[in-house]
């Protein structure tokens, strides 16, 4: 049987945003930063999202220049990788990396006694071209990230900081925010894979 009151995917987010957009508070982000907000927001029904994004100044704008280049794209988890627009991504030239799953990964984290999500960040330091990192999972990707930079070792494009939890959660992303690279983190405790992936979309649907 058909139901003709079925709206169409694109109709439905269209929709949402409309919703979003006539619920949103007063902020002052810039057009680029407004659309991560809402599409952070339309990911999670949390309008949290509000005001616990933090842009370091510019960050948005660079990030989309960044993109249009054939940036890749590094995430700490399957799940928020495979949640980016890959269609949009590869149009542009960039690739999407994901180490974690990777046995050698495991076998070096298990005998070094760390997170794969150290070792993880320690490949993608290596990898060539400007990078961008998705972080919705692990923080102690972000404590390894911040490391690196400190370090000089890592001179990320844009580090996208939003792990979710308890633990290390909020220090890992302050970490970030004082680390003089481009970013944008959910401050406190909230995030989460679908909420980087979310953040990379908004910044791919905004390369033209």
């Amino acid at each position: 049987m058909e139901h003709k009151e079925w709206m169409r995917p694109e109709d439905i987010e269209r929709r949402s945003m409309e919703i979003i957009e006539q619920e949103m508070p007063a902020g002052n982000w810039t057009l680029g930063e407004r659309a991560v907000v809402k599409r952070c927001i339309h990911t999670s029904a949390d309008f949290d999202y509000a005001s616990n994004l933090y842009f370091s100044p510019g960050a948005v704008e660079r990030a989309i220049e960044i993109l249009r280049t054939g940036a890749g794209i590094v995430t700490d988890t399957n799940m928020a990788a495979a949640g980016i627009n890959k269609k949009v991504l590869g149009r542009l030239g960039g690739t999407i990396h994901c180490f974690m799953a990777a046995e050698d990964v495991a076998e070096e984290a298990t005998r070094r006694g760390i997170t794969r999500a150290v070792v993880s960040m320690e490949r993608a330091a290596k990898l060539n071209g400007p990078v961008i990192f998705a972080i919705g999972n692990a923080p102690t990707a972000l404590l390894r990230l911040d490391e690196m930079i400190r370090a000089g070792e890592l001179v990320p494009s844009l580090v996208i900081a939003v792990p979710v939890g308890f633990v290390n959660v909020e220090e890992s992303k302050e970490r970030i925010c004082t680390a003089g690279v481009p970013c944008i983190i959910a401050r406190g405790r909230k995030g989460g894979s679908n909420i980087a992936a979310a953040i990379c979309n908004a910044l791919l649907y905004q390369t033209g």
